[in-house]
């Protein structure tokens, strides 16, 4: 993914410490290097891990509950379980890091630790009382203490995440745009994504809400914003000045009968765009589908590269992870193209775009762990956590 439709041929990619060492041809890597293990596939494209840059890991437990998740009491285990059900879906289709917001960052990060998953970890912010916290100083207090905890931790990274922008005073913003400027972090925020939230915005404060966040300090290339479906010219021209970027949630924007974020817009303007599944449990957690929709609306190479290095890029992270180059982590999705939807192959690019789903990805490593092998999780235990995301739809299903 560092320059546009390369594709190497029968070329190896050695891994040492987690991180890739070396990507060459195969004959000169064998000469080269003497490997304590080989794996060899013949019909498989190797890329980098595709990035979910929006997820709700837990809303997973919710699929098929008809708003029954929302009846039930917040709890840390409904978000681990909730999240461990994710992750088995992510990994399974390709995921190497996900992006998520919850009421139980810790949680998310715990859970997403021990099965070896990269995970930016969204640290709640709100005015309200919250499973988080009881007030906007308490909820800014615990992001420093959980930020503190995980620095230097090579997979879980954190940024600040306020959970409803309308809800939030301007003097949490402004302590929040102090804070993330003072320690260099980020900020993930869910902006634009209906008509209501803007009318609401401009009865509130008298303006739409990019220009209110503009005016607080807080349009910098270190916010993330999530959907960015109704923009108007002047929306436009602030995000290009600013430099912020953007994550899409195409199939989550449609599920309520909404519209399409303007990617080609943004691709356009050279805006740094990733791609997320939002809280569409419905749809799942894996980005297939979210691809082939930005792919349509502008080509198969913008669509995967959002989905790989651009969702690295908006997480702060490009430097680390999102594209295949000696030095960073070894975080590999590979997929077998010998199959009926992606031959015969001509074009391997939008071919696996285009015809690429879940059930192409053979292997997943994480910082040189191979957590899928052939298609099967290679550390969690998906009959465990199958059987316990059963007790919770039973449950929901009885509370009606």
């Amino acid at each position: 993914m560092t320059a546009r439709n390369v594709v190497l041929e029968d070329h190896s990619l050695l891994v040492r410490d987690g991180r890739i060492l070396d990507i060459l041809p195969s004959a000169a890597a064998a000469e080269r290097y003497s490997a304590t293990a080989v794996l060899t596939r013949n019909s498989h494209l190797l890329m980098p891990g595709m990035i979910n840059a929006q997820s709700a890991a837990a809303t997973l437990l919710s699929r098929g509950a008809n708003g029954g998740a929302a009846r039930l009491e917040a709890t840390a285990d409904f978000a681990r379980d909730g999240t461990l059900a994710a992750i088995a879906e992510m990994l399974k289709s390709g995921i190497t890091c996900f992006c998520d917001r919850d009421y139980f960052p810790e949680e998310t990060a715990r859970t997403a630790n021990e099965q070896g998953m990269r995970a930016m970890v969204g640290m709640p912010v709100t005015d309200g009382v919250t499973p988080w916290a009881k007030d906007a100083a308490q909820s800014l207090t615990r992001a420093l203490e959980l930020r503190d905890r995980h620095k230097g931790d090579p997979l879980i990274s954190t940024a600040f995440a306020p959970l409803a922008a309308n809800s939030l005073s301007d003097a949490t913003f402004s302590r929040l745009a102090t804070l993330a400027d003072e320690l260099d972090a980020g900020i993930m925020v869910d902006l634009h994504q209906s008509s209501r939230e803007i009318d609401a915005c401009i009865a509130a404060h008298g303006m739409r809400p990019l220009e209110r966040l503009w005016n607080l300090g807080l349009l910098t290339p270190a916010l993330n914003a999530a959907h960015m479906v109704h923009l108007d010219s002047a929306d436009m021209n602030l995000m290009q000045r600013t430099g912020i970027s953007v994550t899409v949630c195409p199939q989550g924007d449609l599920m309520p009968g909404a519209r399409l974020a303007p990617i080609a817009a943004f691709s356009a303007a050279g805006v740094r765009l990733g791609i997320g599944s939002a809280g569409a449990a419905a749809m799942g957690h894996d980005i297939w589908g979210n691809m082939k929709i930005v792919a349509l609306l502008v080509d198969a190479w913008h669509a995967l590269r959002a989905a790989t290095h651009g969702g690295a890029a908006v997480l702060g992270l490009e430097n680390e992870v999102g594209s295949l180059e000696a030095g960073k982590w070894a975080d590999l999705c590979c997929v077998d193209l010998s199959g009926p939807g992606t031959q015969p192959i001509s074009d391997p690019l939008s071919q696996l775009v285009f015809g690429g789903a879940r059930d192409i990805v053979s292997d997943v490593w994480v910082a040189g762990r191979q957590l899928l092998s052939g298609g099967e999780l290679t550390r969690l235990d998906w009959s465990e956590v199958a059987a316990r995301s059963q007790a919770w739809a039973a449950r929901m299903a009885a509370r009606g």
